[in-house]
């Protein structure tokens, strides 16, 4: 353990050249423990003697090419990093078991969540936002992506509100003009700041609670998610008004994005917001520089199911071949138009419930369809029971249960037929009926044609089978 100070040096293109040359000295003798840096650490005339670990700030902001790049470095380099809201490629890797993943889902202490509107733009919703902040002596962030006209809308924001002290910044500004701006505006002498996305990340005003964004829709969802966390930085109620052009035909991946940010306004949402991200935007390539988009040649889930497959195989994990499962029962069962009118969302909530596997997927499934639309009602209880159903089945290679009168037959893969038929008569007694042959098949008498006892009957009958 060292017993002297930990040398710390900052590189990035706003210090002196002079001062650079003497960093990328420091760092090419092994004189500095720790750099900091931004894109300029990527530059070819930085050169590292021994690096060891690479932290990732922002990894959102990296593109593939910068991330391999600084991997170079070092082949056996470990890396960690760090974003409210991964990009869809890493997400994908993370979930597929090619790089661990860590979730951090507490807020800090007294934090509470963004109360988040949608909506078209209207200048007196705009107005009484800003002059309702302004009453709690609070600070607005306008967030208007157009460096042209900026000046302009800053002069509007003026005219609408008189009481408000309106400035603006941006990208094309000179470091200093930025940080003075910034610096009346944690003064407090300015109360409502116009800019564009600069703002994105690492500002922390607490005394800015309510933000307006302008043409959200064409904005990423990430970049919604990361813009919305600038405000409720303090244990003061926080606003952000997401706003679209008004009678703007929106596209369907606009409006995916800005409802998804209306839907996910707990603390811990980057990680569901990144998720819906991947939804939308695909998982890019694994092995490219593409970080979004799908593979359309197989298709995503066969994609996934594919390198799902590779990743088992490099760690040693025996695959066992799918199979089919045919599940015909006497069960009315899917999602009601009156609980889940939009037709994408629907399609959704079956695909979430197809890729349940185990109990605690089921419970994922139902806690997020229950915070989403209210309680569930019968035909959508009885899917999930369906896919309980799958998941209890499949350790027998069951490949088909149907429902014949009262009774519900079980079909089994001969080659893999494991089950112990004397337990079960010992238990089930006249109630099961064992038919040995090329597929062996036992029918559970359930004397019902009421739908909830036939999933318990069945669901209980698979469980025994474990016995």
């Amino acid at each position: 353990m060292k017993d002297f100070p930990i040398r710390v040096e900052i590189l990035n293109r706003f210090k002196t050249a002079k001062y650079q040359k003497e960093v990328l000295k420091k760092l090419a003798l092994g004189q500095v423990d720790i750099v900091i840096g931004t894109h300029r650490m990527l530059s070819k005339d930085v050169e590292f003697k021994d690096i060891g670990l690479l932290i990732i700030d922002e990894e959102h902001r990296f593109g593939v090419k910068a991330k391999e790049k600084i991997k170079q470095y070092k082949a056996n380099i470990d890396v960690l990093t760090m974003t409210a809201t991964p990009i869809p490629r890493t997400m994908h890797m993370s979930i597929v078991g090619i790089r661990d993943m860590s979730v951090i889902y507490e807020p800090p202490q007294n934090r509470k969540p963004v109360q988040t509107y949608v909506l078209e733009y209207d200048t007196e919703v705009i107005r009484e936002a800003i002059i309702k902040e302004i009453e709690r002596d609070g600070q607005v962030f306008y967030i208007f992506n157009n460096i042209e006209n900026i000046q302009k809308k800053a002069d509007d924001i003026s005219k609408l509100v008189p009481e408000a002290n309106v400035t603006y910044a941006h990208g094309r500004m000179t470091g200093r003009e930025i940080e003075d701006i910034m610096q009346d505006f944690i003064d407090k002498k300015t109360n409502v700041l116009v800019c564009t996305t600069i703002l994105e990340s690492g500002i922390d005003i607490p005394n800015a609670n309510t933000i307006i964004v302008e043409n959200a829709d064409r904005m990423g969802l990430a970049q919604l998610y990361q813009i919305r966390g600038r405000v409720g930085r303090s244990d003061r109620q926080a606003y952000a008004y997401i706003t679209y052009k008004r009678d703007k035909m929106l596209s369907e991946v606009a409006d995916k994005r800005l409802k998804a940010i209306k839907e996910f306004t707990e603390f811990g949402s980057g990680f569901k917001i990144a998720m819906r991200d991947l939804e939308i935007r695909g998982a890019g390539s694994l092995l490219g520089e593409i970080q979004s988009g799908h593979l359309e040649q197989v298709g995503y889930d066969t994609y996934c199911n594919l390198l799902d497959e590779v990743v088992k195989e490099m760690k040693g994990i025996e695959i066992e071949p799918d199979i089919d499962l045919l599940i015909d029962l006497n069960v009315t069962r899917y999602i009601p138009d009156e609980y889940i009118e939009d037709s994408s969302q629907k399609i959704e909530i079956y695909q979430n419930i197809a890729l349940c596997k185990n109990e605690k997927d089921i419970e994922k499934v139902v806690d997020e369809i229950i915070d989403r639309f209210g309680n569930m009602p019968g035909e959508l209880e009885n899917l999930l029971y369906i896919a309980r159903i799958k998941y209890l089945a499949k350790p027998f290679y069951i490949t088909k249960i149907t429902s014949k009168g009262t009774s519900v037959v079980f079909t089994f893969e001969q080659s893999k037929f494991t089950v112990d038929v004397i337990k079960l008569v010992e238990k089930y007694k006249n109630q099961i009926k064992f038919q040995p042959g090329v597929k062996p098949m036992i029918t559970l008498k359930i004397g019902t044609t009421n739908e909830r006892q036939i999933l318990n009957d069945v669901t209980n009958f698979l469980k025994d089978l474990k016995v």
